[in-house]
């Protein structure tokens, strides 16, 4: 069998190239791999494992972190394939979050909590941050709840615990000017409702682990000992929380590999710190460094216009990123008038070149800097029946009915859970009203004690409520329970289709009979379906059941982009922070305006406008074959249409790379005052003493055909080539050719090819009724019109 094994692992070690065997056959110490975009760096990791473990390194003692679960699932079946499915079942393989949430499941005692413990979304930590700040009595206008979640988070992942933070003045004075004194007060009593409720949150995660780590010697030992081998991707993501899990555990033994692209660090706005990655050499003794710099996902002119763009970065590791590919076509950079011309640029462009070249929509991906972008792009793309997919907008696991459902499982298993408590316990309607729930919660706070607890005792308590009231909470609580005895035998699938029926969960929903009711019991039916799958894939793996414990932590820690089985065709849209690791045939990259990326949250200090250009990177680096840079001179804006002007990052590109669709327009000052106040401009000339010249401004040359060059700007402005030329009438109002005929055949920009069937009106009120091929028979006004005849 080894023979077996040995021979396998060198026929796939025979693929790879000089420089990526070097590390995959270095095998102790601690050693980082600088990987470039599309440089093979996952094979790396992947070929790694299984030469440890042909070196008689046991799987159990190899712990790899990478950067979604998906990915981790992927190089375990890469690694099954060599090694065998038994062995690569026993690595120690996931996300961070999911990695240490299995340890504080199996040490969750020494730390207070029960093993079952929840583990709360974002959802979840805003509803219980809001219900704080009302039971606080603040002003929710200043104690916003989502921006107090995320700035706990930001003490959590910075290790600031409470006990920390009250001890700290200058925390607690920054507060306090920006109107929030009561903040360590939110952040002690969220804390607080968490350990009660049996909960964590996504953040506590880390830094539970941490603090197990560092408050019990004999966990950290015991650790140590188990993950003698330690590979981390995408180590310039890592934030402080992260960086000292990995530096505790590592610290006895030191064969750590880490693995990272300082050039693709995009996540400083949730904590990551890229010095992690620039200042690993200061961290271990005797570090092996290795470079992985071919690319081979992208054509020649991609790789080189990323290069030129990255290399306006101060802050970054030497490398030069390479490719034997093919030259490839130039990055297309287009101008639109509004972002709804740009919508329709992309989505035209998408459809020709599908037809052109016969390709799947799932080749083509547009990526923007915020989700609200996405909006235009929708728009064209339905009017195209051209099919899409959104990623990072709402999961199918934040739906209504799917969280409802999910709540009642959650309760089964940890019944201190409060916030699954409190949005069940009157769904579907049994009589439990608000002012009941208030008083239960008032209640157990008195007594410190879960509101599940008050509720199984009310005889015993002091809640004032009336006969009929106590009746309907047994009646909760006895259900509950019912559903507690069977969750002992049953899986999660048999347990969910009975807690669905018997709750009356879908009795409630069939109750809606419109579309959006129906939906959602299809969304049920999914999830139970789901489920089924779920039970059948454990069964797969050492040391799993299928119960309900294990599915409601894959839900808790899956990310959209884990869930995408990639079986649907469909075009991807996506902010370009979703879209890291992934790659597409054509990109299209919208929204290169200034203010907007880069963001004019984000330029306030160098290092900010960086992170910025990196993001711009990884976003142009997504791409294989083709990419497009589009801009608008306009934009809606919080319902108001601003002007626009090219990002700086068109700019920062190396022209030899590009191919600009629609010029670069000139950018000109309209003087508010007069010029002559200031004297006559011939005035104006070089001295001796260094005086300034000041030349009056170009004005912008309309002309037809190709881009004039300027000597102070890249592109003048020209008329697009697919207008005709207007005749004008006696009060200057622009009017499509008079020649214009019924049974023409026009092109529209936005509603594509189309027969003129009837002309009617005079003067400035001539209008066709043309009907389009995509668009339906539309009435359009000739004075606006933008028509080309074709026929």
């Amino acid at each position: 069998m080894k023979k077996d094994l040995e021979r396998e692992l060198q026929e796939q070690l025979a693929k790879l190239n000089e420089a990526q065997l070097a590390p995959t056959i270095q095998k102790d110490g601690p050693m980082i791999v600088i990987a470039g975009a599309g440089s093979g760096k996952t094979r790396v990791l992947t070929f790694r494992i299984a030469y440890l473990m042909s070196q008689g390194i046991d799987a159990f003692n190899i712990l790899s972190l990478t950067f979604t679960n998906k990915a981790a699932k992927e190089m375990k079946e890469r690694i099954a394939t060599i090694v065998g499915n038994s062995e690569a079942k026993n690595l120690w393989m996931g996300t961070f979050h999911s990695v240490f949430a299995k340890i504080l499941r199996m040490e969750a005692d020494k730390l207070g909590y029960p093993s079952n413990f929840t583990i709360y979304d974002t959802q979840d930590s805003d509803r219980l941050i809001s219900s704080i700040i009302r039971e606080m009595g603040l002003d929710k206008d200043l104690y916003k709840y989502k921006q107090v979640r995320s700035r706990i988070s930001s003490y959590k992942n910075s290790l600031i615990t409470v006990r920390a933070y009250f001890q700290n003045p200058e925390l607690k004075e920054a507060d306090a000017m920006a109107r929030r004194p009561r903040m360590g007060d939110i952040y002690k009593e969220f804390v607080d409702r968490c350990f009660k409720a049996g909960a964590m949150d996504f953040d506590d995660l880390l830094l539970k682990t941490n603090e197990l780590l560092t408050r019990f010697p004999e966990v950290l030992a015991k650790y140590q000992n188990r993950f003698r081998y330690i590979l981390v991707d995408e180590y310039q993501d890592t934030n402080h929380s992260q960086y000292l899990i990995v530096r505790a555990l590592s610290d006895k033994f030191q064969n750590i590999c880490v693995v990272g692209d300082d050039a693709q660090s995009i996540y400083a706005f949730r904590g990551a710190n890229i010095s992690n990655i620039l200042n690993f050499q200061n961290d271990y003794d005797d570090v092996k460094e290795f470079r992985l710099e071919q690319n081979y996902r992208s054509t020649k002119n991609i790789v080189n216009a990323a290069n030129s763009i990255i290399d306006k970065n101060e802050t970054k590791l030497d490398k030069v990123v390479w490719t034997a590919n093919d030259e490839g076509p130039k990055i297309k950079v287009n101008r639109s008038l509004t972002d709804g011309d740009e919508g329709r640029y992309v989505a035209s462009t998408i459809w020709e070149t599908k037809m052109n070249e016969q390709l799947p929509n799932s080749d083509f991906a547009i990526l923007y800097r915020t989700n609200a972008q996405s909006r235009s792009i929708e728009d064209a793309l339905r009017k195209r029946d051209i099919p899409y997919r959104i990623y990072g907008g709402l999961s199918f696991y934040q739906r209504k009915e799917i969280k409802d459902v999910l709540a009642y499982l959650r309760l089964i298993i940890n019944p201190a859970d409060e916030e699954a408590l409190k949005r069940i316990i009157n769904f579907p309607g049994r009589g439990i009203g608000q002012t009941t729930v208030d008083k239960l919660i008032v209640s157990a706070n008195g007594y410190k004690r879960s509101i599940f607890e008050v509720m199984k005792n009310i005889d015993k308590t002091d809640v004032k409520i009336n006969a009929g009231t106590k009746t309907k909470l047994k009646n909760f609580v006895t259900l509950i329970e019912t559903f507690q005895v069977l969750n002992e035998t049953a899986d999660v699938f048999e347990l969910a289709e009975y807690v669905t029926r018997t709750a009356g969960i879908i009795t409630e929903y069939k109750k809606d009979n419109t579309p959006e009711g129906v939906v959602k019991i299809e969304n049920i039916e999914e999830l139970i379906n789901g489920m089924k799958d779920f039970v059948e894939g454990q069964k797969e793996i050492a040391d799993t059941t299928g119960n309900l414990a294990e599915f409601l932590e894959d839900v808790a820690l899956s990310t959209d982009m884990d869930s995408d089985k990639g079986d649907a065709d469909h075009v991807a849209l996506m902010t370009i922070h979703l879209a890291k690791g992934l790659e597409f045939q054509h990109v299209f990259i919208v929204g290169l305006e200034e203010d907007l990326f880069p963001s004019a949250m984000s330029m306030n200090t160098r290092s900010e406008l960086e992170e910025e250009r990196r993001l711009f990177y990884v976003a142009l680096t997504r791409a294989e074959k083709q990419a497009y840079l589009t801009y608008a001179l306009s934009r809606y804006r919080w319902g108001k249409l601003v002007d626009s002007e090219p990002s700086r990052f068109i700019e920062e590109i190396d022209e030899q790379y590009l191919d600009i669709v629609t010029p670069i327009e000139e950018r000109r000052f309209n003087p508010m005052l007069d010029s002559k106040i200031f004297g006559d401009v011939s005035e104006n000339k070089p001295t001796s003493s260094g005086k300034i010249r000041f030349k009056p401004a170009k004005q912008a040359i309309l002309k037809k055909g190709g881009p004039t060059k300027s000597s102070s700007d890249k592109f003048q402005v020209t008329t697009p080539k697919n207008l005709k030329p207007m005749a004008k009438t006696s009060n200057d109002t622009n009017l499509f050719d008079s020649k214009l005929a019924v049974g023409n055949i026009v092109k529209h920009i936005r509603f594509g090819t189309g027969e003129v069937k009837k002309i009617e009106g005079t003067g400035a009120d001539i209008k066709a009724e043309i009907s389009f091929q995509h668009g339906g028979t539309k009435k359009l006004l000739l004075r606006f019109a933008k028509l080309d005849v074709i026929g």
